[in-house]
């Protein structure tokens, strides 16, 4: 692998070429190494931005009055972040918006900790985190949101309020959409995949069934020119769009939830139903649908 001129540019944009540039030539060695991660930050609407670079989308504003900030990828990437935003703002980060407890959204809190005023995040948060992180022996690596809430929040930062709502379980048992009120821009984590299929993690609280009204409820609250902000996409797919793209994802979950009944009826078992390649009609998703695992159990009544 060698660094196009976008990487270049992008990379010598936030000041990482010197600390990184080795990277790149290690890069180049032969095939089957991994190649490193590539930061990218990108303006969406007024204040509003994305940045890319292994795990969930950040979305962040900035302003003289406040900075806002939405998930924390992983704790190798928190600090390209962190690095990227000093040109842009000499203000500490106001508040760091967990949209829920994955650890690529979460894994870089402690890494922004520092940097960070509050982190906030929906009540089933905290404790959904602690149980993956035992679960997976990382206590240590852990910062968690010392403001929650149950339904809605918000917080005003001059002409711009930063607003989050919980409708429901849907990904899991604590996804939030974030609204930047002014610039009309919505952050949805991991509640939108766009051409991806995307995982639902039942032990965590997940409903595919709730999951298609949650992305009508969230369509329905916001006007037809808002943006929203995806969680995730299909590997060089954008990561913002519109009201079109979300209700893309929820007839994909109706699709999904009517193929598992009638497989269901049909006898098929659960082993066997997971090893579909792909739900009718969606086969340009990337990847195999996860979900009918967390489909299957919450239909069948089984789990």
């Amino acid at each position: 692998m060698t660094m196009n001129r976008r990487e270049f540019v992008a990379l010598s944009s936030l000041g990482l070429v010197g600390s990184y540039g080795s990277r790149w030539a290690w890069a180049q060695a032969p095939a089957g190494q991994q190649a490193p991660t590539v930061p990218e930050f990108k303006s969406v609407r007024g204040n509003v931005g994305t940045f890319t670079a292994r795990g969930g989308t950040i979305g962040y504003l900035i302003t003289p009055d406040g900075v806002v900030v939405v998930d924390s990828q992983f704790a190798d990437t928190a600090p390209m972040f962190l690095d990227g935003l000093k040109p842009k703002t000499t203000r500490k980060i106001d508040v760091l918006i967990n949209s829920h407890h994955h650890p690529d959204h979460t894994g870089g809190n402690k890494v922004m900790q520092p940097s960070v005023t509050k982190i906030v995040a929906h009540a089933n948060v905290p404790a959904l985190q602690r149980k993956q992180a035992a679960a997976q022996n990382a206590e240590a690596n852990q910062a968690y949101a010392d403001t929650t809430f149950d339904k809605d929040w918000k917080v005003s930062l001059g002409p711009e309020t930063v607003s989050a709502r919980y409708y429901g379980a849907a990904h899991t048992s604590g996804d939030i959409a974030i609204t930047f009120e002014r610039a009309n821009i919505v952050h949805l984590g991991d509640l939108m995949s766009f051409q991806r299929n995307p995982r639902a993690d039942r032990p965590a609280g997940a409903s595919v069934v709730n999951w298609i009204k949650v992305l009508e409820s969230i369509t329905k609250d916001h006007g037809a020119d808002t943006l929203y902000i995806f969680g995730h996409s299909k590997v060089g797919e954008r990561v913002t769009g519109s009201s079109k793209d979300v209700l893309e994802l929820r007839d994909y979950f109706t699709a999904m939830v009517e193929f598992t009944k009638k497989q269901i009826a049909a006898g098929t078992s659960q082993e066997a139903l997971v090893k579909t390649a792909a739900i009718p009609g969606f086969e340009r998703y990337e990847g195999t649908p996860t979900a009918l695992d967390a489909a299957y159990l919450e239909l069948s009544g089984k789990g």
